[in-house]
C-alpha cells in the first residue's frame, strides 16, 4: 500500500529516493515538514504529487508581507441576507496545506499556523472547528534569499516534524527529468493509488511498531549529548525525543518492519533534530548544526544487541 505510494511520487519526482522516503515518514508519523532549498528543486511538485496520490483536498498559500492571519485561517462575516454571523474558513481547512515561502509572510501571519499545526484546530471567535484527518503541512522556504523574509521562531520551527533540503538531482537523475517533462507533464497523469482512510490506518499501525529499551536509551543519550555541546545554546526540547521516536516508527513501517534499528535513528536524526538545535554564539562561527550532530552520532556509542519483539 504504501510501496504503491512511493512509486507513483517517484514517477513524477524523479530520483531522491531518501526525500521521498522522509516526506512519507512524516505523513506516517502525523507530522509537518519544512522544505528548505533553492527554487527549482521541486519543492511545490512534490507536494502537489503527493496530494493527488492520496486522493486528499489540496490548499496552497502563496506567502508573501501582505498576507493576512484571516487569509490563511479564514474569518467570521456579517450576511446580509441571513442577518448572522457566518464563518468562512479558509485554505487551512484541507487535507494537505502547501504553505509556499512561509518565511516570506508577516509573524502574525505565521503563527496563525501554529494553533493548526499542533492542535488540529481552528478558532475564529470563541468558535473551535476541528480540522479533516490527516492534516499535512508542507512548507517550503528559500535560504538563500534574505530580502524581504522573516525567520521562523523557534516556536513554529518546533512544529515542523523534519526539516528536508531536496538539493540538485544528479546528471543521470536531470537528464532522465529533462526527457520525461520534454514530452508530457507528468504529474497530469498522476492518480490516487492510496485513500485518506488507508492513511489514517497506517498512521495507527505505526504506533504499535515496537522501539526496544536499548534504543530508547540510545535517544535519550543523544539527546543530552546536544544539550552539553560546546557549540549550543540550547539542545533539543523532550518534544523532539519524543517526535524522533514517532519518526523512527514511521521509517520502521515505511520498510516493512516490526522493529526499529539504531539504523533508523541515525538516518533520521539530522532532519528531525538540526533544526531544533540552536547555536552558541562561538559554535555559529566554527561550525554548523548539522556537523555538530554528525560528531554527536560518531561519539555516542550504539547499542550492539536490539531486541525485535
Amino acid at each position: 500500500m504504501i510501496n504503491k505510494l512511493k512509486e507513483n511520487i517517484g514517477s513524477v519526482f524523479v530520483g531522491k529516493e531518501n526525500v521521498i522516503d522522509l516526506l512519507l515518514v512524516s505523513l506516517l508519523a502525523d507530522g509537518h515538514v519544512l522544505l528548505e532549498d533553492v527554487p527549482g528543486t521541486g519543492k511545490t511538485l512534490l507536494a502537489k504529487t503527493l496530494s493527488k496520490s492520496i486522493g486528499g483536498n489540496f490548499s496552497r498559500v502563496q506567502f508573501t508581507p501582505d498576507v493576512l492571519p484571516s487569509d490563511v485561517t479564514g474569518i467570521e462575516y456579517f450576511n446580509p441576507k441571513t442577518s448572522e454571523f457566518e464563518l468562512r474558513l479558509g485554505p487551512v481547512m484541507t487535507n494537505i496545506l502547501l504553505a509556499d515561502e512561509i518565511n516570506r509572510a508577516m509573524p502574525r501571519t505565521q503563527s496563525s499556523l501554529l494553533e493548526s499545526m499542533e492542535e488540529r484546530q481552528v478558532t475564529l471567535e470563541k468558535q473551535s472547528t476541528p480540522l479533516p484527518k490527516p492534516f499535512f503541512v508542507i512548507a517550503t522556504q528559500n535560504p538563500i534569499e534574505s530580502q524581504g523574509t522573516f525567520p521562523l521562531p523557534d516556536a513554529q520551527l518546533d512544529r515542523f516534524l523534519m526539516t528536508i533540503s531536496i538539493g540538485y538531482p544528479s546528471a543521470e537523475d536531470e537528464l532522465q527529468m529533462m526527457r520525461r517533462f520534454r514530452s508530457d507533464v507528468p504529474l497530469e497523469s498522476v492518480t490516487s493509488v492510496i485513500s485518506l482512510d488507508d492513511i489514517l490506518e497506517a498512521q495507527k499501525r505505526v504506533k504499535e511498531i515496537f522501539v526496544s529499551e536499548p534504543l530508547e536509551h540510545y535517544i535519550i543519550k543523544l539527546a543530552h549529548a546536544t544539550r552539553n555541546h560546546d557549540y549550543t545554546a540550547n539542545g533539543v526540547s523532550p518534544r523532539a525525543t519524543l517526535a524522533l521516536v514517532r519518526a523512527v516508527q514511521a521509517l520502521a513501517f515505511l520498510r516493512d518492519r516490526e522493529y526499529c534499528t539504531p539504523e533508523d535513528i541515525q538516518f533520521l536524526v539530522p532532519s528531525v533534530w538540526n533544526h531544533r538545535i540552536v547555536l552558541s554564539m562561538e559554535g555559529a562561527l566554527r561550525t554548523t548544526k548539522n556537523e555538530i550532530m554528525q560528531r554527536i552520532l560518531k561519539e555516542v556509542d550504539v547499542p550492539v544487541e536490539i531486541e525485535q519483539t
